[in-house]
């Protein structure tokens, strides 16, 4: 069983802190490729930190590609590169990670429509893509939302960025960099790193069972709230409705911000996904945020956001001379593949999938 003192250091999220020390111990071999770490409940009660501490630390190594999760098997080490002078561990991971077409993509359709693309648009194709993306994405976008989630977004402020990350940068030039930033604790771990790579001011917000605390919102000092209403990473916590709304109230101090980050939402279980925040606020202090990366391909760097009237307007003025970038043709061909029903049929295909995978 691995044993970690967790108390020694005491700085960063103690998730975060526990997948160093395993990512470490893999590294230097003492943990084999190919063994397989403890069940997280077994760690968890080991070490005496809950299970979603363990839950984040074992994402993280799999994000990190220090190990693989196959559905009853748990997670298993790979090999990968030892440290200078350390010993190193067998030369192969029994294991390999799961292809990107598992959960049922449909390359064949994908490929259909980039030839299409190519024969419609030909040499308008290698244009400068309008700065926040074209119309025929934006407008494919908004319909996807209004079918899907229920939104009423309008396409002319959605802005078209490559991939949810470059998205976060662009929200603190937007926001600004003198505000306090509260994200989730644990969570996405990107976040954290894209606001302050850009200069950003952080506060970690612990978790209860529905989200962000009431405590830790209610003694906050942030200005924008960052949080993934829908199936939190890692902790898979999905925020009532009751919490969205404290949300919602906590946004209507002046000058507060929220930004849903709508992540695995098209993969909800039940009919519909709950409502979003963006809806429930009528669009006036919720920047609503989503990426193709995971619902599509990781290669599909492409996300968009949507922002209400007034920052759209901001937007437009201080960052509207940023070119969007993200090509042309990645544009039209994802726009085709929305429209034309693709991308809801993959998700529905994937619903079906993981409701029997759970039994439902």
């Amino acid at each position: 069983m691995l044993t970690y003192d967790l108390k020694k250091e005491k700085t960063g999220p103690m998730y975060l802190r526990l997948y160093e020390l395993i990512r470490e111990d893999i590294r230097s071999g003492v943990i084999p490729a190919g063994s397989r770490l403890p069940s997280k409940r077994s760690l968890a009660e080991h070490l005496g930190v809950s299970v979603i501490t363990v839950e984040g630390a074992y994402r993280c190594l799999v994000d990190e590609g220090y190990a693989v999760s196959r559905q009853r098997s748990g997670f298993t080490v790979c090999a990968v590169p030892a440290a200078a002078g350390s010993v190193p561990g067998p030369a192969i991971c029994e294991e390999e990670p799961e292809p990107v077409s598992d959960y049922g993509f449909r390359y064949s359709a994908l490929s259909r429509i980039m030839r299409e693309v190519i024969t419609q648009y030909g040499e308008r194709l290698l244009a400068k893509p309008p700065a926040f993306g074209c119309a025929k994405l934006r407008n494919a976008v908004a319909a996807f939302l209004r079918r899907y989630r229920g939104m009423a977004a309008d396409p002319g402020r959605i802005v078209i960025g490559s991939g949810a990350e470059y998205l976060y940068g662009m929200l603190v030039q937007l926001l600004g960099r003198d505000r306090l930033y509260g994200v989730e604790d644990p969570g996405y771990e990107k976040i954290r790193l894209v606001y302050e790579a850009s200069g950003a001011r952080i506060e970690l917000l612990s978790l209860d069972g529905d989200g962000v605390s009431t405590e830790a919102l209610r003694g906050t000092r942030a200005q924008v709230l960052h949080v993934t209403p829908y199936h939190s990473f890692p902790t898979g916590i999905t925020a009532t409705a009751e919490k969205r709304r404290e949300y919602l109230s906590w946004a209507r101090d002046a000058g507060r911000i929220v930004v849903e980050d709508d992540f695995d939402s098209e993969f909800s279980l039940t009919r519909r996904p709950q409502e979003t925040l963006f809806s429930m606020d009528g669009g006036e202090r919720v920047i609503y945020l989503n990426t193709f990366s995971h619902s599509l391909a990781p290669s599909m760097r492409m996300g968009y956001m949507v922002l209400p009237p007034e920052l759209f307007r901001e937007y437009e003025k201080r960052l509207g001379f940023y070119s969007c970038p993200v090509p042309l043709f990645d544009q039209y061909v994802l726009a085709e593949f929305i429209d034309r029903g693709y991308f809801e049929r993959h998700l529905n295909r994937v619903r079906r999938r993981l409701r029997g995978e759970s039994g439902q």
